[in-house]
């Protein structure tokens, strides 16, 4: 790991937050969200999200352990009201269900 995946590593897990589904709501509409297994460590995807890793995001969305979330994820969360951990590697809000 080189100096500057370390600083980007450190920026990613300090802007990383708690939402609940109401707050994430929004994004979810705009189309934005991406759910994270709760098996992965949601800063190792944004690492490989920001630096545009292909070959890792790929694999995990092929696996489904990264993936748009589906109208019955979202429906799942309306019911349970799940608390997530957050963090933006813009356009994307990645999240991962805490509650699962």
């Amino acid at each position: 790991m080189d100096e500057s995946e370390i600083d980007l590593r450190t920026r990613l897990n300090a802007e990383t937050g708690k939402l609940v589904w109401p707050e994430l709501e929004r994004h979810f509409a705009r189309g934005v969200v991406i759910r994270v297994d709760p098996a992965l460590d949601l800063i190792d995807v944004a690492v490989a999200v920001a630096e545009d890793d292909k070959a890792k995001v790929e694999a995990w969305m092929q696996a489904g352990r990264v993936a748009h979330p589906s109208m019955e994820d979202a429906r799942a969360w309306v019911e349970r009201q799940p608390d997530f951990w957050a963090v933006v590697v813009a356009p994307w809000v990645l999240v991962q269900d805490v509650t699962e």
